[in-house]
């Protein structure tokens, strides 16, 4: 049995009338199936009834009048009413029964057979009636929400408490008033037409509306309506409202203070830049002329003591112009003026152009630089100098964090999917769990500068790896353990990946030539 059948069952025995089935066999009708009502109103148990021809059931005057009716209503087809029968006593008083027939492929297999109730028994309708109607008053009052309903000409015929508590408007200032009164001028129109369309159509809708308080306020809320049909074919529209004001204001100071903070990014990106391009020149001059002395182009310096501080001057500036170098990259990121000048770039060279460069200037501190790449390394649509400064910033990184004598590896392979993974490793002292998304943060230093003194930087050199992989739509990842080192992996889809022969023309040209080189020096340095 499923959930409609004993939902139908539960239905036809707990109706508050009597009713029972009557399955015609030959000239006979036999009962069936009957509810709680109609056994009390035979004085009798279900088992006793059940089975038992309609002439056994009544007495003879009414079994007559009972079986006249059932045989017209299957001659007729069509459903009759039997007047009220004699009152069989003490059960309930009934003024009469409906027959309806019930068909099956053609033809009657049942009658339904319902009592109709007394006039005078109507008390207990009524006072559920009554009782249904204070309840749904009862909600309708309590309700959080405002509430109100309008007719077909959008005339107000009641408001709740809670409408007259939120938007300040009493039943006196409410009723009989137009709907579209109480909304704003701007949105009068699209009121009017929306009200008419959703009481013809009878659907539920919902949206937002401005709603006039009647202090002159405007108050934003969240509508639903939905479509009350009575007799008469009188039709309501339930109008719900809840107030959103707070929470529209919300939006609007949030995407303020969003707007503010973009134009205080943007100024601040504009004013690194212009910073940046204005120390810039003063400091390649110090360099240049430092540098000239310290070679002594045009004759001794002469004390030794003007030789350190020469080294020293020509070291700071040089320190100080990666770190212009590096805020200045970051700014044009942020401000949108970085493009990519995308072409296919033979990765491995690249490579072993870094790896090179920095193992010539890891010399002093025995540092290894090992490339571990498989011969058949795929080339990558992009742009090289981005490229090429992600790799100079992560082995640059691993250089400074790794102790004398350790080892850098670089390694590649194809991911799972089907994309490239470039790995720098290193063994130096690692970065602490809890920090390795401070070391991703633009500026973020996840060392003591006081105790590392030697790891000094800016911190933008793996946020900016991150973000120069993310231009290539690659994602970068790191991976650290406190004393035994730190892994980079940088991944590159599968959609960059390109393929290609040994002997093809693809290859030509990509390597680095020797002002690539150079260029590859000084930004290392």
């Amino acid at each position: 049995m499923g959930y409609d059948d004993i939902n139908h069952k539960a239905l036809f025995d707990q109706m508050p009338v009597s009713r029972f089935l009557v399955k015609p066999e030959g000239d006979d009708f036999v009962v069936c199936e009957l509810n709680d009502k109609a056994s009390e109103y035979f004085g009798k148990k279900p088992e006793e009834i059940i089975g038992t021809l309609i002439k056994d059931l009544f007495a003879s005057e009414n079994a007559v009048l009972m079986y006249e009716s059932f045989v017209a209503c299957v001659e007729k087809r069509t459903a009759v009413t039997i007047p009220a029968p004699k009152r069989i006593e003490g059960s309930i008083y009934i003024s009469g029964f409906w027959v309806n027939p019930i068909f099956q492929g053609g033809e009657i297999i049942l009658l339904d057979v319902i009592a109709q109730p007394s006039v005078t028994d109507t008390s207990l309708i009524e006072r559920e009636r009554d009782d249904a109607l204070r309840l749904l008053t009862s909600i309708f009052d309590a309700s959080e929400v405002g509430i109100l309903v309008s007719d077909r000409k959008r005339h107000i015929v009641k408001i709740n408490d809670s409408f007259t508590r939120i938007y300040g408007w009493d039943r006196h200032d409410a009723l009989g008033k137009d709907f579209v009164d109480f909304v704003t001028p701007d949105e009068q129109a699209l009121a009017s037409r929306n009200h008419d369309q959703f009481i013809e159509d009878g659907d539920r809708k919902v949206g937002e509306v401005k709603v006039v308080r009647k202090d002159g306020d405007i108050a934003n809320a969240w509508f639903a309506t939905a479509t009350l049909e009575l007799s008469e074919n009188r039709r309501f529209q339930v109008t719900t409202l809840i107030d959103i004001t707070e929470r529209k204001q919300m939006e609007i100071s949030l995407r303020l203070a969003k707007e503010q903070a973009d134009a205080a990014n943007h100024a601040k990106s504009a004013f690194l830049a212009n910073m940046s391009h204005e120390l810039r020149t003063p400091l390649n001059a110090i360099i240049g002329f430092s540098e000239m002395m310290i070679k002594e182009t045009f004759g001794p310096v002469g004390d030794e003591k003007y030789g350190e501080y020469l080294d020293d001057i020509h070291l700071s500036a040089r320190h100080l112009l990666e770190i212009i170098n590096e805020v200045l990259d970051m700014s044009k990121i942020e401000a949108g003026r970085v493009d990519l000048d995308e072409k296919e770039v033979d990765v491995s060279a690249l490579i072993q152009t870094v790896a090179r460069i920095t193992t010539s200037r890891t010399f002093s501190s025995n540092l290894s630089v090992q490339v571990n790449l498989p011969e058949e390394f795929p080339r990558l649509y992009s742009d090289p100098r981005l490229v090429r400064q992600i790799l100079i910033n992560i082995v640059t990184n691993a250089v400074k964090y790794s102790p004398d004598g350790g080892v850098i590896t670089i390694s590649g392979a194809q991911n799972d999917q089907g994309g490239l993974d470039v790995i720098v490793q290193d063994c130096g002292m690692g970065i602490p769990k809890d920090r390795i998304q401070e070391a991703m943060e633009p500026f973020g230093q996840t060392h003591d500068p006081i105790q590392s003194t030697p790891y000094q930087g800016t911190g933008l050199g793996l946020p900016l790896a991150k973000v120069m992989t993310e231009m290539h739509d690659g994602r970068l990842n790191l991976e650290s353990k406190v004393g035994e080192g730190t892994s980079v992996t940088i991944s590159f889809p599968k959609e960059r990946v390109r393929y290609a022969k040994a002997d093809s023309p693809l290859l030509q040209g990509t390597h680095p030539n020797a002002s690539e080189e150079v260029e590859l020096i000084q930004s290392a340095e």
